[in-house]
């Protein structure tokens, strides 16, 4: 039930009993529809094959489960670590240990730090910054590990294979980033034109090369669907070997639970992390440095700004693999079909609606069909709280926390620090309290310099701003898609 705030009532429990209802496996795991088909897949074949035969979403048969001496040393862990022990048990007998180590360094090459906003105020949220990669947004992590897996596990093939990706605004840039130059790998990435920001734009388009842009004219749910119907279009199936992408594709979404682990694992015992070079202040707080001791353990909610979901499902998966997660918080701007089902019981798909937090603007999420394909609502409303943010309330909250800390906010970050003000404006929340942040806010500079004034731009949205985008703009129609699919090497 809401208590009129949008919270989702839940309470506060142990993962125990999820992993137990979980079970893991020790040598890896297979992959099975969404559809609740009964043949299974390796992780090859459901990462290359991006759908499942049936038109279902790819999951894994059985999430594993972190051993007890992990679970103990997560505060203490490399990022690097935490990844190889968070992956392994999804790729195993697949990727061999030393070629899954080279591909996760090669990945993940950034940082994720989970920094102290203001060192004076403990009530304030720690913020994980997931903006410090090539492409300023958290889809960096799962899209580099992608491109590299992919390459690796096609080693030897004679057929190109063609990526189709569906982007509301970020996983465009970060999968062109990701897969520019991957020899034997074509992309093309369906965007709403008129949509997505300028440097979104040139970041999804302005790379050429390997790398093809379509402007469709609709809305996200448009795109999401023309890529679903040319998934289950089986005479071009025949012709052109496809995959996908985006959160739909199960090899993009195991990465992203890696920082959810690594962060509740250090917030758990009241470590954090110094900033990054792209952190954005204007003001640099007093120095406190963390702890070198970990203190007593904690609960730990992480508030995720949640659009189609993929990243939210990330973080269910880290949850139920032991990472010490007590709550995540789905906080969604208008488009709140989830936080709707999580109050109600029933959900009702319907068309997006355009805000200024775009890469969120999506009203039938896909990732859903993983959620409840795992979990029934009862085990949902025990692991989330649903909250939906207008946009006079995320300018409110970009303005307030530049204002009281002299830290700039993007307006997907702002739409998780309003859920978190709403969430602490109900009975007290125990422990640690995470935001993710999940673009650099000189990605919407557009939006954030009318709130705070100019904002600072890290090195690789500079680079990228140089950049001229080119697409073509297509009607939301299947024949046209298919035609241009056909039309390329």
């Amino acid at each position: 039930m809401s208590d009129g705030s949008g919270r989702v009532h839940g309470n506060y429990y142990s993962n125990e009993a999820v992993i137990a209802a979980i079970l893991g496996t020790e040598n890896g795991v297979r992959y099975i529809s969404t559809k609740k088909s009964t043949e299974t897949f390796s992780f090859s074949q459901a990462a290359l094959a991006g759908l499942a035969p049936d038109g279902g979403l790819f999951i894994p048969q059985a999430i594993p489960v972190y051993g007890e001496s992990v679970k103990k040393s997560l505060h203490s862990m490399a990022f690097l670590e935490v990844a190889l022990e968070t992956i392994r048990p999804y790729v195993e007998g697949e990727i061999p240990g030393p070629t899954l180590e080279d591909l996760c360094a090669g990945a993940f090459s950034f940082a994720a730090p989970l920094v102290q906003v203001e060192s004076e105020d403990q009530s304030t949220p720690l913020v994980l910054e997931l903006f410090h990669g090539p492409t300023a947004a958290f889809k960096d992590f799962g899209a580099r590990f992608m491109a590299r897996t992919f390459s690796w596990l096609r080693r030897g093939e004679d057929r190109p294979l063609r990526i189709l990706v569906a982007t509301s605004g970020d996983t465009g840039g970060a999968v062109a980033d990701g897969f520019f130059g991957i020899e034997g790998i074509s992309v093309t990435i369906l965007y709403p034109k008129g949509r997505v920001s300028e440097l979104q734009e040139k970041q999804i388009a302005g790379l050429g090369g390997n790398i093809s842009a379509l402007a469709v004219e609709g809305n996200f749910d448009d795109c999401q669907s023309l890529v679903k119907a040319a998934f289950g279009d089986s005479a071009l199936q025949k012709q052109v070997v496809l995959s996908s992408a985006n959160s739909i594709n199960i090899s993009r979404l195991i990465p992203q639970a890696v920082y959810y682990a690594a962060a509740a694992g250090k917030a758990r015992v009241g470590f954090w992390d110094s900033d990054g070079d792209a952190t954005p202040r204007a003001v640099q707080p007093a120095a406190r440095a963390s702890p070198t001791a970990a203190g007593t353990p904690r609960p730990v909610t992480i508030c995720v700004p949640s659009g189609n979901f993929g990243n939210l499902t990330a973080g269910l998966y880290a949850l139920s693999m032991g990472a010490p997660i007590t709550t995540l918080v789905a906080a969604t701007n208008i488009n709140k079909t989830v936080p709707d089902y999580l109050e109600s019981g029933e959900y009702q798909t319907r068309l997006s609606q355009e805000t200024i937090s775009n890469a969120m603007d999506v009203g039938a999420p896909s990732n859903f069909e993983r959620m409840t394909a795992h979990w029934d609502i009862a085990q949902l409303r025990r692991m989330i709280l649903g909250f939906s943010v207008t946009d006079d309330e995320t300018r409110q909250t970009m303005a307030a926390v530049y204002r009281n800390y002299g830290y700039y906010t993007d307006p997907h970050s702002a739409v998780g620090w309003t859920a978190v003000q709403k969430l602490s404006a109900g009975p007290a929340v125990p422990g640690a309290m995470i935001v993710a942040a999940t673009a650099h806010p000189a990605k919407f500079s557009e939006t954030a310099e009318n709130i705070t004034g100019p904002v600072p731009i890290p090195a690789s949205i500079e680079k990228a701003m140089n950049r001229t985008a080119r697409a073509l703009t297509i009607p939301p129609d299947i024949s046209v898609l298919r035609d241009f699919l056909l039309s390329k090497p």
